[in-house]
């Protein structure tokens, strides 16, 4: 089987002498296989028993490797609402319609969560959705209980719920439905254009502020989009859905998130003025965090897509995590520590300041929340 090979030679002796030099020995998929994904690779995930490595067993293949398709795997959720109660996190519930995400982003934390599935955080990932078919029932059915006690929920802060499957599925716009019945308040964050389809609910919404959506913007080039994001909205259509849903009248901010060091940051500012010029009357920035096998991951990307920067980027990411690719210290790990991080956060705020993305809105309301009216399945008689 023919495997991708490292850009250059001079990239990989320079790679090697450094403390990523475990990437050279692994196995990175052919390109033509993983068109239009991000991850490089696709290793087994960390819970398996058993692990799995393709090799050239000399026999010459006849027939091109087929690429890596995506799979929908049908859920039923017994229960939607997800709790944490995180102190660096502004929201204590969340929803996520969909386990996996084809947008293929290489830097989202969110990928090492298959391997509880049994999958592998790369290609899988981008391939192997769970839809959870059942998704508004199962909502309808806790919103119903006595026992709830009522605060904004967050959809889109695993894997994004307007991602392409959605169009087909479309399980958010059935949650927004329940939510939009019962008053209950909700915060959107999404990278996908496909939330104006929504319009008309999230109108509704927005009409008694029971809704927030934040549009997440990392680059306005579209050729490094691709690259970063590769199944995601252009960075163009981004921009249009936020102004679609300013003049809608949807409170909108947009997230300049991830700032990778010497990878985009140096749009940052750009990315704000742009969200600003659409109507965002918000703004959020969070700076890249590689977790687990997302660290693997990102260094492959670096050294198929831009090789010649792979040292001086990841050096600037132990920079601001104290020595090391991830710090899961809570308070730190969104924002960084250390020179660039506070000179990235100073840029940050005065742009916010400068474009006008730090307008004070109304909080949520909870005091419109109607139960939901449990669904009766009941069979009549007559």
């Amino acid at each position: 089987m023919a495997l991708y090979q490292a850009p250059s030679f001079d990239a990989l002796e320079k790679l090697a002498k450094t403390r990523d030099a475990d990437l050279v020995n692994r196995q990175l998929v052919d390109p033509g296989q993983n068109r239009g994904r991000g991850a490089q690779s696709n290793v087994v995930g960390r819970f398996e028993k058993h692990t799995r490595e393709t090799f050239d067993d000399g026999w010459d293949n006849v027939d091109p490797l087929p690429i890596f398709e995506t799979i929908e795997h049908i859920e039923r959720a017994k229960s939607v609402i997800a709790r944490n109660e995180s102190p660096d996190i502004g929201f204590d519930r969340s929803i996520n319609p969909y386990r996996g995400c084809e947008h293929g982003c290489i830097y989202c934390f969110a990928r090492q969560t298959h391997a509880y599935l049994g999958h592998s955080a790369g290609l899988d990932f981008e391939r192997d959705i769970y839809v959870k078919v059942n998704a508004a029932e199962a909502l309808r059915a806790e919103l119903s209980s006595p026992r709830y006690k009522v605060k904004p929920i967050a959809i889109g802060t695993n894997t994004d719920p307007y991602q392409p499957a959605e169009r087909k599925h479309k399980i958010m716009r059935s949650i927004l439905e329940v939510l939009l019945e019962t008053r209950h308040p909700v915060t959107i964050t999404t990278k996908s254009a496909l939330i104006v389809r929504d319009l008309d609910i999230l109108t509704e919404l927005a009409r008694l502020n029971l809704v927030r959506v934040a549009l997440s913007v990392t680059t306005l080039d579209h050729k490094l989009a691709r690259k970063m994001e590769p199944r995601a909205s252009t960075p163009s259509k981004r921009l249009e859905a936020i102004r679609l849903l300013s003049e809608a009248g949807v409170p909108t901010a947009i997230m300049a998130a991830p700032m990778i060091p010497a990878i985009n940051d140096m749009e940052l500012e750009r990315i704000l003025d742009a969200g600003a010029a659409q109507g965002a009357k918000g703004a959020g920035m969070i700076l890249v965090r590689l977790p687990g096998e997302v660290r693997d991951l990102f260094r492959e990307w670096l050294l198929r897509h831009f090789p010649d920067r792979v040292r001086h980027v990841l050096s600037l990411v132990r920079d601001v995590r104290d020595g090391r690719d991830n710090d899961p210290r809570w308070g730190t790990r969104f924002t960084g520590e250390g020179p660039y991080a506070v000179l990235l956060r100073q840029r940050y705020e005065k742009a916010v300041e400068r474009y006008g993305l730090n307008q004070k809105v109304p909080p949520l309301r909870n005091d419109l929340f109607a139960p939901a009216k449990p669904e009766d399945n009941q069979l009549s008689l007559f």
